[in-house]
């Protein structure tokens, strides 16, 4: 497996120069080059929206065995289902035919070390308090839950008997389900 920590090489093994937003320019540059038209439209091929943490150890595709088109994925800090992650899902059931949702935390979150107190030091360094939650947790289980609750209560989203949540445990890669009640 290749991480980014890797040293990124340039043609014929040397080393490339610039920044990591250069060297992911490039690399689109040699994908477009051999990039085929998949013929595909927006709506997902499973019917499914996956709600994921954005932490880069998750490879949700290849966990979750999804090819290209199979589903919407949404990720954020934690995986959380804040508001936006409703309109997102919103927009996904209403106007792209989505119908099951998959919500994914993950063990060794960093939102477990973070507490709204956060904000209050934001505020004081920028001047400005934030107007969104930290949405930190202690324990990610019940977060799921809350998480699975807050789509299944949302008047917004049409297809609400299909949601499942799971914990990704990042040292085996097997995800662990969790019971809603």
């Amino acid at each position: 497996m290749t991480t980014s920590a890797s040293v990124p090489a340039g043609p014929e093994g040397a080393i490339s120069v610039g920044t990591v937003t250069d060297r992911l320019v490039e690399a689109n540059a040699r994908y477009a080059a051999a990039f085929t038209d998949p013929g595909m439209d927006a709506r997902p091929v499973l019917q499914v929206a996956v709600v994921a943490c954005m932490d880069a150890r998750l490879d949700l595709h290849d966990a979750l065995g999804l090819d290209l088109g199979d589903c919407h994925t949404i990720r954020n800090a934690g995986g959380v289902v804040t508001d936006d992650v409703i309109r997102s899902l919103t927009i996904s059931q209403r106007a792209l035919g989505t119908r099951s949702v998959v919500l994914i935390h993950h063990t060794g979150c960093g939102l477990e070390t973070l507490t709204e107190e956060f904000r209050h030091d934001l505020e004081m360094e920028v001047g400005q308090r934030p107007a969104w939650a930290v949405e930190a947790f202690r324990d990610v289980d019940q977060d799921v839950r809350q998480s699975m609750q807050r789509v299944r209560t949302s008047p917004f989203l049409v297809h609400t008997d299909d949601v499942r949540g799971f914990v990704f445990d990042v040292k085996t890669g097997l995800l662990r389900e969790i019971d809603p009640a």
